[in-house]
């Protein structure tokens, strides 16, 4: 999590090629069947980092993907679960406005709902307010007002 964290600094401070080619080696690392939390993280924010909408779709649905993983039942693995669970607002969220920029207004109107339909799994806190915000905000465009 701590190189996911320093990739993504280098993505806000604008640097996204060092970002994407750091992304790029840590999903190398990790491997397509590493810790399922580790993999949904990493994709969205290697979404985050793509010039092209194309490619910033097939990222959200790897992050999707990673966060439908089946849930292990082994100690201290429910916690991390959870966590992805609670990641899927965000990730239909992401979806929606991925398919918005793609002209896909009806894919789009399905996440939008999938992440509407999830969010009571977000907290009442600043990240939970704000992606029930992003979640209004699609709506409203969706919806023409």
């Amino acid at each position: 999590m701590t190189s996911i964290g320093q990739a993504t600094m280098l993505l806000h401070a604008g640097d996204r090629e060092e970002a994407r080619n750091r992304f790029h080696a840590l999903w190398a690392r990790i491997g397509q069947d590493g810790d399922p939390l580790l993999l949904c993280t990493l994709a969205h924010y290697m979404a985050d980092a793509q010039d092209d909408p194309g490619s910033e779709l097939a990222w959200d649905l790897r992050a999707l993907t990673a966060a439908r993983a089946p849930d292990d039942e082994r100690p201290g693995r429910r916690d991390r679960a959870a966590a992805l669970r609670a990641l899927y607002p965000s990730l239909h969220v992401n979806l929606a406005a991925d398919y918005v920029k793609l002209g896909r207004p009806d894919d789009a109107r399905d996440h939008v709902d999938r992440a509407r339909d999830s969010a009571a799994a977000l907290g009442d806190d600043g990240y939970g307010d704000g992606v029930r915000a992003a979640i209004a905000r699609l709506e409203r465009h969706l919806n023409g007002t």
